[in-house]
């Protein structure tokens, strides 16, 4: 039988106040947690992983820069971009970090192939490229065997503060999304797909949730 996925569409959401609540979730969660995936879009925030350094931060003007402890080095978030977390179990669902990364990956290449827009990732740089341009950073942090942080994919939004940073590191590297490669401008449309793809991937069964953050129990005291 296939294992729950919990859905959660936030909606646009701020940065700090999301990453906390994801913390939070996995520090909380027993064996008995039902996985979740959040949907939603950030606030315009750049945000330098742990291997991140602050010299591919080039000109972040009026943008808040925020240390995260996901991989990676520095990327924008912003409206018009699905961020999605997946909080999982990985023992459950019987993947390894690497496998976790390809089938992140593959979600997004097999949602792009429903345009007919032709994907692949890179072998040492993680995410999802079309024609040497990247479309999807990934990001995760595991802890506890579960992971956080996850992936930003790029639908309808302003490429502007990209040229801001060096992406994920790299100097002058290209950066494209969905609307500009000829697939849909609204993003309930791709999130539709990216859902059914990345179940799909871990053989999940989706099920909506109210599209809140869950609130946790207070930690008791010891």
């Amino acid at each position: 039988m296939s294992l729950p996925l919990q859905i959660r569409r936030l909606g646009r959401q701020p940065y700090e106040t999301t990453w906390k609540a994801m913390s939070a979730f996995t520090d909380h969660r027993t064996a008995d947690t039902v996985d979740e995936f959040w949907l939603l879009e950030h606030d315009p925030v750049f945000t330098l992983g742990q291997a991140g350094k602050m010299e591919h931060v080039l000109a972040p003007g009026g943008i808040p820069v925020v240390p995260v402890d996901r991989g990676g080095q520095v990327t924008y978030h912003g409206p018009g971009q699905i961020v999605g977390y997946p909080l999982i179990d990985l023992r459950r669902a019987g993947v390894g970090v690497r496998e976790l990364v390809n089938k992140i990956e593959q979600a997004i290449i097999d949602t792009l192939a429903h345009w007919n827009i032709v994907a692949e990732r890179r072998e040492g740089a993680p995410g999802v490229y079309v024609a040497e341009a990247k479309v999807a950073a990934l990001g995760l942090r595991v802890r506890r065997g579960c992971s956080f942080h996850g992936l930003a994919f790029n639908v309808n939004m302003n490429l502007e503060p990209f040229h801001r940073i060096n992406p994920c590191g790299y100097k002058g590297l290209a950066v494209t999304q969905v609307l500009d490669l000829g697939g849909p401008s609204r993003l309930a449309d791709v999130e539709d797909v990216l859902v059914e793809e990345f179940c799909r991937q871990f053989g999940f069964r989706a099920e909506p949730a109210a599209p809140v953050i869950p609130e946790l129990p207070a930690r008791v005291a010891v």
